[in-house]
């Protein structure tokens, strides 16, 4: 089998996937077993792979599918205990009285609140909870998953303490053959991770700027009465100070701390700038934008998930710091639990282990609950019911917000159970019969291969489809970070920068990952309208990788930017 047919064949799952849920407009519930089926016949018949290993791999996918439900969980029964004890009607109010522009209330939420969100902890957690958040104060749960997809760009790069370049990029390269070439010209592994780091930061520092621009102008144009661009751009100054909010000591902590803290650093800051702003009028736009009236908006904006006034509890007395306790506490956790080693080591001591699923197969899995983002959304609903319920039984407030809750869960769960095992049968088709490369690095190789010279175009395209079936910026980096060193070296271009286009580009490939928009979309019971959801992300998704490939394209060829390993092959 030629290496044209090959990477033609290994880019079936994402081209079916796509012809699918955005051409034929099915549904992510009646697409992904397709999908799955084809990608199952695929690697038995065309990759040789073993039945147990096709079988080990799609057991593997179940048991992250229910890691991943447990992460959604967490997100919608927090939001279902603060219904209850009226903190989401403290919470709504709270940003009126900030502002009652929906542009800038997506901003705030999404942009500030959700980056930090994303550094602390990663894993789709941003979208799963700024979306019902949103969806609380009054968006279409439609407009609220794509602002909420939106966040899993620009932070994504240094989300859950900087784990995909950390994790992903480090264990994605042969480190001990690469260091040795480094060693003899005079670099240390460490500096070659750091200036990788820097030129992410750099790379997503300019993109990223105009994100929350691009945030405003999506709502006016999909979800306006008006479906104008021209009312997201009115909202241009203060949409771009709050972009360099975050992004000029994202830049900066990247460049000088490394990986682990640039989406930390920049959420929070953004989140007091932008929020003192915004009381303040700094930049705020004469005219507020509503989205029309609830009675008028199209069938497929709504989910399942209302907050009603019958349902929230009377607490005239509960003020605006104790209504956000909650997600503060949720906050706080992400952060101890992944920075303070013994916190972490306790945190991940319950962990359930699969090792060898049927066999000595290699593929293995595991859950760690206390860990993972839904264990301590739930402790933040706890944390909720103990300080905010005080006119209501607790006991009744936890029953009710967990009936709500397993409701919403089911349907996210059907559509999981099919794309997650399919993302790791996809990964996992190395090991085969056939003596081929796996089905990622083949779709890669066939890239490269087209587009020769024109390759750092490309680079972040490639990251971002790693994302796109994987769902993971870590994964997408693992998959990738060698292929894009090894392309890098061939044609004497810098793999410092080459391995930042993959890396920035696997960041926004988030945005149309199909698991993160079922999962995004389950926290406000909207299911069905996953592919009305990628028509929309992948605006975004295209100006970002297009972008980044013009930039780094520049920075080759015309600002000549090198670094270790240049010419060496």
């Amino acid at each position: 089998m030629n290496e044209i047919t090959l990477g033609l064949l290994a880019l079936l799952p994402i081209t079916l996937s796509a012809v699918l849920l955005l051409g034929l407009q099915w549904s992510a519930k009646r697409a992904m077993p397709v999908v799955l089926a084809s990608t199952a016949l695929m690697a038995l018949l065309a990759w040789d792979m073993s039945a147990v290993r096709v079988g080990a791999s799609i057991l593997q996918g179940l048991v992250i599918t229910v890691s991943v439900l447990w992460i959604v969980f967490g997100a919608i029964f927090l939001l279902n205990t603060l219904k209850y004890t009226g903190a989401i009607d403290v919470i709504r109010q709270g940003f009126t009285n900030i502002s009652p522009d929906r542009r800038v209330q997506a901003i705030i939420i999404a942009w500030c609140f959700g980056t930090f969100i994303e550094g602390a902890s990663g894993f789709g957690t941003p979208a799963a909870i700024a979306a019902p958040l949103l969806v609380a104060i009054g968006f279409p749960a439609l407009a609220a998953v794509l602002i909420g997809m939106m966040i899993q760009s620009t932070p994504v790069s240094f989300g859950a303490v900087g784990t995909p370049i950390v994790i992903g990029v480090n264990k994605g390269l042969d480190g001990q053959a690469i260091s040795q070439t480094l060693q003899a010209q005079g670099w240390q592994w460490e500096q070659f991770i750091q200036l990788i780091t820097s030129e992410v930061a750099i790379i997503h520092g300019i993109i990223g700027s105009f994100m929350p621009v691009l945030m405003a102008v999506m709502l006016t144009r999909f979800f306006g009465s008006n479906k104008s661009w021209r009312e997201g751009l009115q909202i241009l100054p203060f949409a771009l100070f709050a972009g360099v909010s975050f992004t000029i000591p994202y830049v900066f902590t990247g460049i000088v701390l490394g990986p682990e803290f640039p989406s930390l650093i920049g959420g929070l800051v953004s989140l007091a700038v932008v929020v003192t702003a915004a009381k303040n009028g700094f930049l705020m736009p004469k005219t507020t934008w509503d989205f029309p009236p609830k009675a008028s908006w199209d069938k497929g904006w709504l989910g399942n998930l209302e907050i009603k006034a019958d349902d929230i509890t009377s607490q005239k007395a509960m003020n605006w710091v104790t209504a956000w306790v909650p997600y503060l506490v949720v906050a706080l956790l992400l952060v101890i639990s992944r920075v303070f080693p013994t916190i972490k080591e306790f945190t991940t001591s319950l962990t359930l282990s699969f090792d060898n699923i049927l066999g000595e197969t290699g593929v293995s899995a595991s859950i760690s609950p206390l860990y993972l983002p839904g264990g301590l959304l739930l402790i933040g609903a706890l944390v909720a019911v103990i300080i905010q319920s005080k006119k209501v039984s607790k006991g009744e407030v936890l029953f009710k917000a967990f009936n709500d809750s397993s409701k919403t869960l089911l349907s996210a769960g059907f559509v999981l159970m099919f794309t997650i095992p399919m993302v790791r049968l996809f990964i996992n088709s190395g090991v085969n019969g056939a003596d081929i490369v796996s089905m990622p690095i083949a779709g890669a190789q066939l890239f490269a291969n087209m587009f020769g010279e024109a390759f750092p175009l490309i680079s972040p395209t490639i990251g971002a489809l790693g994302a796109f079936i994987a769902g993971s910026n870590t994964v997408s980096n693992m998959m990738f970070s060698q292929f894009q060193f090894e392309a890098a070296l061939s044609l004497q271009l810098s793999p410092a920068l080459i391995i930042a286009a993959q890396a920035v580009g696997a960041a926004a490939g988030n945005m149309i990952a199909i698991h993160n928009v079922v999962a995004a979309s389950a926290t406000v019971g909207l299911m069905g309208q996953e592919g009305a959801t990628l028509r929309k992300t992948v605006i975004p998704t295209i100006y970002y990788v297009a972008f980044a490939g013009i930039l780094v394209w520049l920075g080759v060829y015309v600002f000549d930017v090198g670094g270790p390993l240049v010419g060496t092959n």
